[in-house]
């Protein structure tokens, strides 16, 4: 569940701040974050993080945030399977609204060319760095055949053949046909947050299109092979760069509520 929890988390900061927005249920005041395109049928890890609330609700009732549970539980799944910690900010807040008309637009997405990914982190206080870096997250987790088959079968001179066949396999060309079909984003140590990610859009062999434009003759390139070179850099700069995301407009002091339950507001 380790990269579910760390995009869990970003897909919580990009929509309306670090909020827990994207944890409620539709309900009669609620149209459910869930159900925006990029959410739907693919953000998952709530019913762990259900999970850790009941349990803190036990001990401590009422003091502990939805919001900081997402923000701890991405800080340990990193530390999970390999990667860095950081220190977090906690005293969040949770939301009592939801965000969804934001989520369609504020998220980026597979086709995202990397002006928009650019544009995207920025308007979130969120420089080009913390962009490439953040995106190292795709070390570890899988994606859907549907957000890769047009990479794959586009003929594009940004893919190295090799890899295209080897994910064609188990992604047919037409759509309808096989589109959950799972294939990790980093195909060398799918488990393990290391910096393979970077080595692999060197070699041409990144799964997302939007993971290749980060270096693709761009403006990127140069961090990309900063960090194929130097996993220590890396790890430095993502840590960093989850503490700034996890600084987007949090609630605090008398704003929102601390919810009971992470699904449904007081």
């Amino acid at each position: 569940m380790a990269a579910s929890l760390i995009r869990l988390h970003f897909h919580d900061c990009f929509v309306q701040g670090c909020d827990a927005s994207i944890l409620l249920d539709d309900s009669p005041t609620i149209q459910s974050e869930k159900n925006a395109p990029n959410n739907n049928n693919s953000v998952r890890g709530f019913e762990v993080i259900d999970n850790v609330k009941s349990q803190v609700e036990n001990i401590c009732p009422g003091v502990v945030s939805c919001a900081d549970i997402l923000a701890v539980a991405a800080r340990d799944a990193s530390v999970a399977v390999g990667g860095p910690t950081w220190t977090l900010k906690l005293g969040r807040r949770d939301s009592t609204t939801s965000g969804l008309s934001q989520a369609a637009t504020n998220l980026p997405t597979f086709r995202d060319g990397l002006d928009r990914l650019t544009s995207l982190f920025s308007s979130k206080g969120l420089s080009t760095r913390d962009m490439v870096a953040l995106s190292g997250s795709h070390t570890i987790g899988q994606a859907r055949c549907v957000t890769f088959r047009d990479r794959i079968y586009g003929n594009g001179t940004n893919i190295d053949a090799g890899f295209a066949s080897t994910r064609r396999r188990r992604c047919p060309a037409d759509n309808g046909n096989g589109d959950d079909n799972l294939a990790p984003l980093d195909l060398v140590t799918p488990n393990s947050f290391d910096n393979n990610y970077f080595k692999n859009l060197i070699q041409r062999k990144g799964l997302l299109q939007s993971d290749q434009v980060l270096f693709n003759g761009g403006s990127t390139d140069s961090i990309v092979t900063e960090y194929s070179k130097s996993p220590s850099t890396f790890s430095s700069d993502f840590s960093s760069a989850m503490v700034k995301m996890g600084d987007i407009e949090p609630l605090i002091g008398s704003a929102g509520e601390i919810r009971k339950f992470c699904n449904v507001i007081n």
